[in-house]
């Protein structure tokens, strides 16, 4: 989805043209009951009676490749949506292209491609990414698809139907490039290459132009103290709490109406407006109606749209916490269940953009790191309300420490036949780790299983609140304990003829392997080919790695354990391959063709 403004008329000079359309009232948009359904519908109530999960992504507007914060949008919620099936959800999960506006009507002219092969083009590179990057989608929605256009003419005509829409006459500033109207105090002067003075967008920097147009209105004004209810209502609406505070502090002011259509004249990449053929409705709004477009909109869509989730960009938050809650309260629909935010990556501390050579290519990254690798480090490191930056180095000390050394040492040496010659699942000696303390364990042992048995309430915790890097974090935490523990017993040092040193052996394997095990089915969402790898080494089935088959230990609580005994499975080679530096296998290539040259 583009980060562009939607064009206002508040700053632009208007002359309103009021159509034959009913008086408008907030009554008659919406009634009181109405909005109260609304309003207890979009709240945080449980999901027990219905264990639906709608998540999307934004779309993606389709003027350029993909880069880093679209896959990061996208295994946000993929992370989101493969816990919830865990949890045991019927999980819908959405993601696409924003294909429409004059922006891509030019570019096509320009590429000499007709503009509906041009979209399919640049969409079929985001789903070559998501594919390769395992974004486990049920559903990728294309604003040109056929029952995309029905439920945006349907979505318009509910709130024309409403007196929600008029036509008004408007000039202004206008940036191709952002598809929006500016006003005075968003433009400023500048020169352009050739040392002319242009007018330029004081956010974008794009080039504005002055515009007069005919075009019709949304009555935005008309919803802010609604906003502004719902959002005090609902302290968790919008997360982290730093966005929430930034929309209510934008309700603070008078809210503009927004223009929702352009003259077909200069715009015909899109979809018409419905009984005016002379106008083309607004690509922002047309964007934001693919979640209920995908929802089943506007036949059968009650299921999921209820159950909605928005992981959005904080570029386009104000599109996702006014505008669009506000459609959707003129429309009588239910606003979303949250609105997730994260903010955008940088590279060496600088905005990624062609001209400075910056841009990092994620498909090309998840191939060199490996996909579970990119994935790893956009999550442990990607932090939602602040800016991340993002350097090679950083991925290859983050993934040799801790899916290289860290986890993947833990299991090849849990798992080696030097101390595991039988390649079971060995047995816990309750005599040798009892739960009131003594035996051969020490007091950090203890420790160290409370916080391992601590660790899905604390990981399920921030899964919920997408806050995936602090569950990382706390997983590392745990996985170095395991290390510790190992080490600190140090197996490879018992005598395996002495009986109570055998025993003493296969409970510190036995544990280790159940840590494994929690770490494993903890981690799915996140790297599911090393959790299933990891898994299946321990001997782990399929239909024993569901949230509710975590129960961490149970020999130490007196209680059987299905996995005790059990043959591990075959040995798949290295969980995680340590990464050599780029910059030391760029010399050694070069070095390897001065040698062959000699």
């Amino acid at each position: 989805m583009k980060t562009s403004l939607l064009f206002v008329s508040t700053g632009c000079k208007a002359v309103r043209t009021l159509t034959k359309s009913p008086v408008f009232s907030p009554v008659t948009a919406l009634s009181r009951h109405q909005r109260i359904a609304v309003w207890r519908s979009s709240s945080t109530r449980s999901c027990e009676d219905d264990k639906s999960y709608y998540v999307t992504t934004p779309i993606f507007y389709v003027n350029a490749s993909p880069h880093l914060g679209h896959l990061y949008s996208a295994v946000i919620a993929d992370c989101v949506h493969r816990y919830k099936l865990l949890q045991g959800f019927n999980s819908k999960f959405a993601t696409g292209t924003d294909e429409h506006g004059l922006k891509i009507q030019q570019a096509a002219e320009a590429s000499g491609k007709n503009p509906l092969t041009f979209c399919t083009d640049v969409s079929e590179r985001y789903k070559h990414l998501f594919d390769s990057c395992d974004i486990s989608y049920t559903d990728y929605i294309r604003t040109t698809e056929q029952r995309h256009r029905a439920a945006v003419t349907h979505f318009w005509s509910v709130l024309a139907d409403k007196g929600l829409i008029y036509k008004g006459s408007y000039e202004g500033w206008y940036s191709t490039q952002d598809e929006s109207f500016l006003t005075e105090s968003q433009v400023a002067d500048a020169l352009d290459s050739s040392g002319r003075e242009i007018k330029v967008s004081l956010e974008s920097g794009h080039k504005v132009e002055w515009m007069t147009e005919e075009n019709y209105m949304f009555r935005l004004s008309a919803f802010r103290s609604q906003l502004l209810q719902w959002l005090r209502g609902n302290p968790r609406a919008i997360q982290p709490e730093r966005f929430h505070y930034a929309v209510l502090q934008w309700l603070q002011e008078d809210l503009p109406d927004l223009s929702v259509s352009r003259q077909r004249s200069r715009l015909q990449w899109g979809v018409p407006v419905p009984a005016d053929a002379e106008q083309t409705i607004y690509v922002w709004l047309d964007a934001l109606v693919n979640y209920l477009t995908v929802a089943g909109y506007p036949d059968d869509h009650n299921k999921w749209w209820n159950t909605a989730h928005h992981i959005v960009g904080k570029d386009i938050l104000k599109f996702h916490a006014i505008y669009w809650p506000a459609f959707l309260l003129g429309a009588g629909l239910p606003l979303p269940r949250t609105i997730y935010v994260h903010s955008h990556w940088t590279v060496g501390g600088k905005k990624m953009s062609k001209s400075l050579g910056n841009v990092v290519d994620p498909l090309e990254r998840s191939q060199t790191f490996t996909t579970d690798g990119m994935r790893y480090f956009l999550l442990r490191q990607g932090v939602p309300d602040s800016d991340c930056d993002y350097t090679d180095d950083k991925v290859i000390k983050l993934l040799n420490a801790e899916l290289a050394d860290s986890l993947g040492g833990l299991l090849n040496r849990c798992t080696a036949p030097a101390l595991n010659p039988a390649q079971v699942y060995p047995s816990f000696c309750p005599r040798c780790f009892p739960s009131e303390g003594g035996g051969r364990a020490a007091v950090e042992d203890h420790h160290m299983l409370e916080a391992v048995s601590s660790l899905q309430a604390a990981v399920e915790q921030h899964y919920e609140s997408m806050n995936v890097y602090k569950a990382l974090e706390a997983v590392a935490a745990c996985v170095r304990k395991t290390n510790g523990f190992v080490q600190r017993h140090a197996p490879w040092k018992l005598d395996g003829r002495d009986g109570e040193d055998q025993r003493w052996l296969d409970t510190i394997i036995h544990v280790s392997l159940e840590c494994l095990r929690i770490y494993g089915t903890l981690l799915q969402p996140i790297v599911p080919q090393i959790s299933n790898k990891l898994l299946s080494r321990l001997g782990v089935r399929p239909d024993e790695r569901r949230w509710a088959d975590v129960n961490f230990l149970p020999r130490y609580r007196g209680m059987d354990c299905p996995f005790e005994g059990r043959a591990l499975g075959p040995d798949c080679g290295v969980l995680f391959s340590r990464l050599e530096s780029l910059n030391l296998d760029k010399r050694k290539t070069k070095t390897t063709k001065t040698r062959n040259s000699k």
